[in-house]
C-alpha cells in the first residue's frame, strides 16, 4: 500500500481514535498522528516507524503487525488482548510533529489526564521527550520512569519510534518499551 503526496495531504487535520480496551494496563502515548496514520487509521503506521517491530522484538506482542497497510480487526484484538492501548497528546494529524503549537500540546496533556483517569492503566508511556516536556511543563524531564504518578498510573517517557529519530534502533526501542511493559505487568521480567 502506498499513498501519493496529494493523498496524504488530504489527511491534514484528520483524527485517529484512541485504541484502548477494558483491560488496558500499558497505555502508549504518541505525540500526534502522522498523515500515514490518519490515512490507515492505525497509530504509528508509517512504514519507517519502528513501534510495532520494537514491540515484537521485546516480546510485548506475539506476532508482527504490518503497520503500513493498517491494522486488521484481528490485529486490534491481539493488541488489546495483550493489555496494550494507544493514544496521542495531540489528536490533529500533521505532516510533522513540529507543526503543533505548544498550546495544542498543553491542552492535549489535559485531555490525556481525563483518558488515563477513565481507563486507569498501570503505566502510561509517552513516546517522545520533547513533546512530554512541553505538554506537561517538565523542561528537565529525562527518559525513563518519572518520579510522579500520572492520574494514579506510573509514568514513563520512552523514545519516539519514528524513523526520523536517528538516535534509536529497533533494539534500543525494544529495551525501553519492555521496561515499561514489565512495570505494567504486561510481560514478565524473565525473558
Amino acid at each position: 500500500m502506498g499513498f501519493t503526496r496529494v493523498e496524504l495531504e488530504s489527511y491534514i487535520g484528520a483524527t485517529v481514535p484512541d485504541l484502548v480496551g477494558s483491560n488496558t494496563r500499558l497505555l502508549f502515548v504518541g505525540i500526534n498522528p502522522g498523515l500515514w496514520t490518519a490515512a490507515t487509521q492505525t497509530h504509528f503506521a508509517h512504514p519507517g516507524n519502528r513501534y510495532y517491530p520494537a514491540l515484537f522484538e521485546a516480546g510485548i506482542i506475539e506476532r508482527q503487525i504490518d503497520r503500513g497497510v493498517g491494522m486488521s480487526d484481528d490485529d486490534r484484538r491481539h493488541f488489546l488482548s495483550r493489555g496494550l492501548g494507544i493514544s496521542n497528546i495531540a489528536h490533529r494529524a500533521t505532516a510533522k510533529a513540529s507543526e503543533l503549537t505548544a498550546t495544542e500540546l498543553y491542552e492535549g496533556g489535559k485531555q490525556l489526564r481525563a483518558l488515563v483517569g477513565a481507563v486507569q492503566p498501570a503505566v502510561v508511556a509517552v513516546a517522545g521527550i520533547t513533546a512530554y516536556r512541553i505538554a506537561f511543563g517538565q523542561p528537565k524531564a529525562v527518559m525513563g520512569e518519572q518520579p510522579d504518578r500520572f492520574e494514579g498510573a506510573r509514568l514513563w517517557v520512552v523514545p519516539n519510534p519514528s524513523g526520523l529519530n536517528a538516535h534509536e534502533t529497533t533494539s534500543s526501542l525494544a529495551v525501553a518499551y519492555r521496561a515499561a511493559a514489565v512495570a505494567a505487568g504486561v510481560v514478565s521480567a524473565e525473558r
